[in-house]
């Protein structure tokens, strides 16, 4: 069995990638958004974190979260999340015909892969290069023309914060 290492950096800035199980498109479902985005502000009432950037695809999401200074345990706040997400989306999901007999038989998991990949963000340079990479992962994926286009995406927070201007060259397919 592998041994995973996490990073541990009491108050550390971490980008994230955390992906549904098989890639199902999950997040097409407005519910499923609903639910997820009230799970977040549950666990972060709960266990604070700073959102510094986020972008919610159909089939994974992209993060960047900055924990409290005395805090290294993101590991708990995406269990905590991923957990009560499935619990609450279970009656979504439980009828659509790519969760199998055995899966509903066994009540494995048809939500979220496994795991996350993170990575601790070191520096201004890698934390600019993963806001940026995080805000054009629907243009890149084929989900918008432009950067602008996605919604469920904190680009539009940081234009309204002034960090980014609307129009970017970058941010077009």
């Amino acid at each position: 069995m592998p041994n995973y290492r996490r990073a541990i950096t009491p108050g550390g800035t971490f980008f994230f990638t955390v992906v549904t199980y098989r890639r199902r498109l999950l997040f097409d479902h407005p519910e499923a958004r609903r639910i997820l985005r009230q799970t977040v502000r549950e666990v972060q009432s709960r266990y604070p974190f700073i959102i510094d950037a986020w972008v919610l695809l159909p089939d994974h999401l992209h993060c960047i979260w900055t924990l409290p200074p005395d805090d290294a345990d993101f590991s708990l706040r995406w269990n905590r999340i991923k957990s009560t997400f499935s619990k609450q989306a279970k009656s979504l999901f439980h009828n659509e015909q790519w969760v199998s007999d055995s899966q509903r038989k066994h009540r494995e998991s048809t939500i979220w892969q496994r795991r996350f990949w993170e990575h601790r963000i070191r520096n201004e340079d890698e934390y600019r290069i993963g806001t940026d990479y995080i805000h054009y992962n629907p243009v890149k994926h084929g989900w918008a023309n432009q950067v602008a286009d996605w919604p469920f995406s904190t680009f539009h927070r940081s234009v309204r914060a002034g960090i980014y201007p609307v129009d970017l060259g970058w941010a077009k397919g």
